[in-house]
């Protein structure tokens, strides 16, 4: 595994919203923390597993400073308190439509019903149905579509006014 693919790992974990993810494969060893909304970043930990009687080796990356200011964040949680969050219920991954050539189930503006399906999750090739509980506008979509989603994971906010 060369820098390279170790780097589009640390972006595709850091999109994905996994707080850890461990790889280990019989030569390589590596571990990616990201962190939450106190901490500052992500933390990733390269080691080579010994092939024979050789000297173990850990190559740590430096860490990744986090994108997003903390000054904005804390002003659209205040914003975001009134509306409504809905979760993953599974662990997957997200899709916003049925199926490619399809339109997407729900858009930012669309005013949903109870029982209005929202997106699919795929987890382990079964393609599950996530229905809205509540009714209301679509505020804010939170995950880009075919991305991993973790259990419990903020995807949609709704205003339910």
């Amino acid at each position: 595994m060369d820098i390279k693919e170790i780097q589009s790992l640390i972006k595709f974990v850091a999109k994905s919203g996994a707080s850890e993810v461990k790889l280990e494969t019989d030569d390589i060893k590596i571990t990616i923390r990201t962190g939450d909304g106190y901490s500052r970043g992500e933390t990733t930990v390269v080691q080579q597993i010994p092939v024979a009687a050789a000297q173990p080796i850990a190559q740590p990356v430096a860490p990744v400073e986090a994108a997003k200011a903390e000054t904005p964040a804390a002003e659209s949680a205040a914003d975001d308190s009134k509306y409504v969050t809905i979760k993953s219920p599974i662990i997957g991954t997200f899709y916003r439509k049925p199926s490619p050539d399809k339109p997407t189930f729900v858009d930012v503006g669309d005013t949903i019903g109870q029982g209005d399906v929202l997106c699919v999750i795929e987890a382990m090739k079964l393609f599950n149905d996530i229905e809205s509980e509540i009714s209301g506008k679509v505020v804010k979509i939170l995950v880009e579509d075919s991305s991993p989603v973790e259990f419990d994971q903020p995807l949609f906010l709704v205003d339910p006014s």
